[in-house]
């Protein structure tokens, strides 16, 4: 792609490279410099020097990766800021976002490097004081992110995924905590056992282990209302957002806000009920019967959503994705039938493989099979999840993996798909 600066033009695509562009060397391009120099390019700069052309001083860079949690947090922290009379963008899974406009629909959790900083630069043009950006363990693996500046780099949570790519779970471990090394600002989950980070600059949220901000107690009547401390002082904020997993994310977007601007905790706390989550994350579709959509697409993500409705007998649909981490289907199956009352398992994104093996799988983690239903379309496993949602009053239907996806891909084509317009046909 092409980035223009003050006029001059930035590429790291050597096709696109002449006499009149500059181009960028990153990891993923340094090979094809000679077939830069072979179309005339005379200009060359690594992509860690690629801020020295932008000027980033009037803008604040808050990166936030972790496995679950890195898109709600970042919508929570934007929404905030936005709330608190700031000028903000928001770049992430779900798009590019400007001062509550949205720019560009679906894209990489992290673009590429001269993407990152087209977007930055279209903030700039904005007026935008901050740019809250997700972060993957692909962009840090890849350098995507090298050159950028980040004035908060924030730990969700680290636990299996994306094993297709890193192989194995010590180095996805390892590349998530690469991201915390330096001596920035930071802010880390405390809670987290796989969280290693240079402890200098750096503060803790949590609610099991001493933190500086530190969730004391709780409830879930008429939402979800927190107490936490900072040092000795106790604040106090309510929240539309359900399950624990989410008092972790909005215990982060606070203490990120908090860490960024100068308001106060009182004032950043009395704009969190404002946030009213994110679309396809633990998102309420029906109330009678009820039925969540969310993007819990991991062992643990979806035993963190499970957990949550511990009190109800638990319908869930669910699947997994094709071409990506086979180990982790089987423990898919076995945290489902641990907490659900009915599993029916269908398909998610088979890609190249066969779907019927993709839940064969999933399957073999599940002992108990008397209240299994196999049902590969998913429009379908949706339709009979909401049937027998409705003949118990007492029950939930979670639907997960998906979210806001609005596809299925299957072989390299995308089939338009959306889960909650499934529900909402069958309500």
């Amino acid at each position: 792609m092409q980035l223009i600066i003050n006029n001059k033009v930035y590429t790291d695509n050597s096709k696109e490279a002449n006499e009149n562009s500059y181009f960028v060397i990153s990891k993923q391009n340094e090979k094809f410099v000679e077939d830069a120099k072979k179309n005339g390019c005379k200009e060359f700069i690594e992509a860690k020097d690629l801020k020295k052309h932008l000027d980033m001083s009037k803008i604040k860079v808050v990166g936030i990766t972790g496995t679950n949690g890195k898109t709600t947090t970042a919508a929570a922290i934007y929404s905030m800021l936005l709330d608190l009379g700031y000028k903000v963008a928001l770049q992430g899974t779900r798009g590019f976002f400007i001062n509550d406009e949205k720019i560009e629909d679906y894209t990489l959790t992290t673009p590429v490097q001269l993407a990152n900083f087209a977007h930055i630069q279209k903030a700039l043009e904005n007026g935008c004081q901050y740019f809250i950006m997700e972060v993957s363990s692909h962009a840090i693996e890849q350098k995507r992110i090298e050159g950028l500046d980040f004035e908060l780099k924030v730990l969700t949570n680290i636990t299996r995924d994306h094993l297709d790519y890193h192989k194995t779970i010590e180095e996805y471990i390892k590349v998530k905590n690469s991201f915390f090394d330096d001596e920035g600002k930071k802010l880390i989950n405390k809670d987290d056992k796989n969280a290693k980070f240079n402890t200098k600059n750096a503060l803790t949220y949590g609610l099991e282990n001493p933190s500086t901000y530190n969730v004391s107690a709780y409830s879930f009547k008429n939402g979800t209302n927190v107490m936490f401390t900072k040092i000795d002082k106790v604040y106090s904020y309510t929240s539309s957002l359900m399950g624990i997993f989410n008092i972790y994310n909005i215990m982060a977007a606070v203490a990120s806000v908090d860490m960024i601007t100068d308001n106060s905790l009182e004032q950043i706390c009395e704009v969190t009920e404002n946030f009213a989550g994110v679309s396809g994350r633990m998102e309420i579709i029906s109330s009678d019967p009820l039925v969540i959509v969310d993007f819990a697409h991991t062992p643990d993500g979806m035993k963190e959503v499970y957990e949550s409705f511990n009190h109800y007998d638990i319908i869930t649909v669910f699947g997994a994705g094709g071409d990506r981490d086979k180990d982790k289907r089987p423990l898919m199956g076995k945290i489902a039938s641990d907490y659900a009352k009915t599993i029916i398992v269908t398909s998610d994104n088979p890609r190249f493989e066969d779907p019927d093996m993709i839940i064969e799988d999933i399957c073999v983690g599940i002992k108990n099979k008397e209240n299994l239903f196999v049902e590969i379309n998913r429009k379908e496993a949706i339709k009979l999840a909401i049937e027998i949602g409705k003949k118990n009053p007492s029950s939930v239907v979670l639907i997960l993996g998906k979210g806001d996806e609005p596809y299925q891909i299957i072989y390299d084509k995308k089939m338009p798909l959306v889960d909650k317009d499934e529900v909402l046909k069958h309500i």
